[in-house]
């Protein structure tokens, strides 16, 4: 059959977005060890809009609530990412998942591959990440003890470090780590093939899940889609989805601790004790969820103080203290 010089042209075309289709840029999975949360999120300089409008854009990202995170990227492969799935259900750690992946890739070359995964095994963290060697440039994995970054066609490995400390510093939920971490690769050309569009990326997303949600389900799902040439920063606008539904702004303050105040036991069962020198001098106190939320707000009378959380769920807690001077922040851990 002969081809036409369009024909030719349409299957060139199509052959070059496929490519570049296979390919997604940097993403983090991580999950919660308290609170038994899973997340992940990511972005890519891909126009899902013009040429896969029926692609979502968290498709890289597959959490299993209450048990952990799967992103597959890199000459992204669906029957890879429901494999990595199945292993993950019968039990096999992210090490073990990752060496299946690499022995048994659907298309016989994980050389093209990027994965970071990261479970909960017996109650502990645990992550591995993979970056193929065919992989495009800049291409690198960073894993911490809850947590794994990866990325490929990255600006350089600044994206990836900056995701990290990002993530690292923030000291609210996981859904606000996640968040922060995305805010480190808002750098025009973290996807060095959205240099020209001004932009870091043309797709992003942010996903949890908690223990108890469904499988496709998870309570929290921000994804944001741009055209090619429209200059919208991606991130910046799953940051205003975002804070339309979280609050991260009392996780944000700075954990602060005076150098003679006790807190005691943290973790805690049923309740914590406040005293110690500089708790003479504190007036009150208020008790937040990691969303914000404030729970508990009371002067205090006496001292040493008892704070009763036997009616608070097992996760993390932020306690304001206030006195004369400012007020000072301090994590709460009800196990």
């Amino acid at each position: 059959m002969k081809l036409t010089r369009l024909t030719l042209a349409l299957i060139i075309l199509i052959h070059t977005f496929s490519s570049v289709h296979s390919q997604d840029t940097f993403s983090i999975v991580a999950v919660d060890s308290v609170t038994g949360e899973v997340g992940s999120a990511g972005a890519s300089c891909v126009d899902l809009i013009l040429f896969f409008p029926n692609y979502t854009p968290d498709f890289l990202g597959d959490l299993l609530p209450g048990i952990g995170a799967i992103n597959t990227q890199a000459s992204y492969n669906a029957t890879n990412q429901a494999n990595a799935r199945t292993r993950m259900l019968a039990g096999d750690t992210p090490a073990q998942i990752i060496s299946w992946l690499i022995a048994n890739d659907a298309q016989s070359n994980s050389t093209n591959r990027q994965y970071g995964i990261t479970a909960l095994v017996n109650g502990s963290p645990q992550t591995a990440g993979f970056t193929g060697s065919n992989c495009l440039n800049y291409k690198n994995h960073v894993t911490g003890p809850n947590y794994c970054i990866q990325g490929n066609i990255l600006l350089n490995q600044a994206i990836l470090d900056s995701m990290e400390a990002r993530f690292l510093n923030e000291p609210g939920d996981l859904a606000c780590k996640l968040m922060a971490a995305m805010q480190g690769a808002k750098v025009v050309g973290a996807d060095t093939r959205c240099t020209s569009n001004g932009t870091s990326s043309l797709f992003a997303f942010l996903k949890v899940a908690q223990q108890n949600d469904p499988i496709g389900s998870p309570s929290l799902l921000f994804t944001v889609k741009t055209p090619g040439g429209s200059g919208i920063e991606p991130i910046d606008s799953l940051q205003n989805l975002f804070n339309a539904v979280q609050n991260c702004s009392i996780t944000g303050m700075p954990i602060l601790t005076l150098k003679s105040l006790n807190i005691y036991p943290n973790p805690a069962t049923n309740a914590v004790t406040i005293s110690g020198k500089d708790a003479a001098d504190l007036i009150s106190f208020q008790l937040y969820d990691m969303k914000g939320r404030l729970l508990r707000s009371e002067r205090i009378s006496e001292l040493p103080l008892v704070l009763d959380l036997q009616s608070f769920k097992e996760g993390i807690y932020m306690l304001e203290l206030s006195g004369p001077s400012q007020p000072t922040y301090h994590k709460i851990i009800k196990e």
